[in-house]
């Protein structure tokens, strides 16, 4: 008989058993538990099949259509499970904990795996995964100006033995509108989300955890909406760099790309930019004078900025002066000033 177990317990044997996700390749690739592999019970279309079968004739009729459409599949399904867990240890969900699971449960019990059932299935692993945002005991956003360096300044506190949990890398994507230049696809919201949770729950929660001060939107990737209330309650640290060293740290990340890309974000931006100066950024980029277009486009994201910590609670907002691109330095700057007035 599979055992049902909890979602800590669950997660905690995904660290050395391989999980199974039994929903249809869809469900799995909106978001799925991070290492999940997927053996669908149903591909995309035969989901859609049985669910109008469903919700037409009943149950019954429903469950029916399905053992027709699974029958011929059971061999391959223990095949695969073969292959993933040699030593016949599984764990199993589906949506909710409901047929799917079981149905595959059953199937690889009869073939002498151990298997393992998540209660409440995936949905209840989201509603873990949400909650683990409220549990961070201490956040601290760094902000800046865009071009400040703030990435690879918390990159380097991290290596100092700070805790960040990086948005924008786990998000494959840079937070303005060239941000996805030069980035890996980015994961769906529901995906994005997930991955958040892995990484986090792997962090101490009692102990300080710094993020990078960003809108909702990373790309195409919305914070989930209570961290991101979290963090614009949460003590902002602005690093105040000259805008002459952001212009050529930009150019210095952006000049390798080609042309192209750079002039299509600079068009998505033309409406907020204005249509005089995205003519002057792109007859810049034309010339090939970069820092020129960072000088434009910096302009617009400046102001922008202003505008979206103009909300934030002004007793939690404090400035640190930097006067040179060194990240290392800047780190520790940081973690000096955090420590004597946080």
């Amino acid at each position: 008989m599979a055992e049902h177990i909890g979602i800590e317990d669950f997660l905690a044997k995904g660290k050395t058993f391989p999980v199974v996700d039994v929903r249809s390749p869809a469900e799995f690739d909106n978001g799925h538990i991070p290492g999940a592999i997927n053996i669908p019970v149903f591909n995309n279309e035969e989901r859609a099949v049985v669910g109008i079968n469903y919700k037409k004739n009943g149950k019954e009729a429903a469950i029916m259509n399905g053992l027709e459409i699974v029958g011929p599949k059971l061999v391959a399904f223990v095949k695969q499970a073969k292959n993933i867990a040699p030593g016949k240890k599984i764990l199993i969900h589906c949506w909710r904990g409901g047929m799917r699971s079981a149905s595959m449960a059953w199937l690889f019990e009869t073939a002498g795996f151990q298997v393992f059932l998540l209660e409440g299935g995936y949905k209840n692993y989201r509603k873990h995964t949400r909650s683990l945002f409220d549990k961070a005991e201490k956040l601290i956003v760094l902000g800046g100006y865009t071009g400040s360096g703030k990435t690879d300044v918390l990159k380097e506190m991290d290596k100092m033995g700070a805790q960040f949990l990086d948005l924008e890398g786990i998000g494959n994507h840079k937070g303005s509108a060239f941000g996805a230049i030069g980035q890996n696809p980015q994961p769906s919201s529901e995906q994005f989300e997930n991955n958040l949770g892995e990484k986090i729950s792997g962090l101490n929660l009692k102990e300080t955890i710094w993020l990078e001060d960003e809108s909702r939107q990373v790309g195409r990737c919305s914070i989930p909406d209570n961290l991101y209330a979290r963090m614009r309650e949460s003590i902002l640290l602005k690093i105040i760099v000259p805008k002459k060293i952001r212009e050529k740290r930009l150019v210095k990340e952006y000049g390798c790309f080609p042309k192209e890309p750079l002039e299509r974000s600079i068009l998505n931006i033309e409406r907020r930019l204005g249509s005089l100066r995205t003519k002057q950024s792109l007859e810049a980029l034309e010339n090939n004078d970069l820092l020129r277009v960072a000088e434009i486009t910096l302009e617009y994201y400046d102001k922008a900025y202003l505008h979206g910590n103009s909300k934030r609670d002004e007793e939690r907002v404090f400035e640190l002066q930097v006067d040179s691109d060194d990240p290392k330095k800047t780190a520790r700057l940081v973690l000096e000033y955090s420590n004597s007035h946080f």
